[in-house]
């Protein structure tokens, strides 16, 4: 799997294609009717309606650009094999300074209530990568603190 290609459920895939599909067919044409009976109001400049559904209308365009690459960089099916190796679609267990954390290292977007996410571009990501368990390490975050990591496991997501 390259750096730009995204491990997705088949699940997480169904459930961003029906997003888009919403997002083009539903979302695009009532922001536009709402931004066309703003303009009917008169003057723009004051018009805090068509402000806002201008704003509304560029992040529905900014989540359609988003889901589309996503989508089209994506590689669908079981999470790949584990062998100890922290690569994407893997349940990573950790200590970070000292405190024991679980997480899936993958796309944003398999997120939900029971799963934390990192993303393989994120910081802790970039740093675990390719480890294996039993590996230590030191990284820093972007605000310059160091952190202190031990890969303690690394299994399948399952979803």
């Amino acid at each position: 799997m390259s750096e730009h290609e995204t491990w997705l459920t088949q699940e997480a895939y169904d459930r961003l294609a029906a997003e888009l599909e919403n997002l083009l067919v539903v979302e695009r044409v009532r922001i536009a009717k709402v931004i066309q009976e703003a303009r009917e109001e008169g003057d723009l400049k004051e018009n805090g309606g068509y402000h806002a559904a201008k704003d509304e209308q560029g992040r529905i365009e900014s989540r359609i650009n988003r889901i589309e690459e996503i989508l089209a960089n994506s590689i669908v099916g079981e999470a790949p094999e584990s062998h100890g190796i922290v690569e994407q679609g893997t349940l990573v267990t950790l200590t970070l300074n000292g405190n024991e954390q679980t997480f899936l290292l993958g796309s944003a977007e398999m997120a939900d209530a029971d799963t934390t996410v990192y993303t393989p571009d994120s910081p802790i990501g970039e740093a675990i990568l390719g480890k294996k368990i039993g590996d230590e390490l030191k990284y820093f975050a972007p605000n310059g603190r160091e952190f202190e990591v031990k890969i303690l496991g690394v299994k399948n997501f399952s979803g």
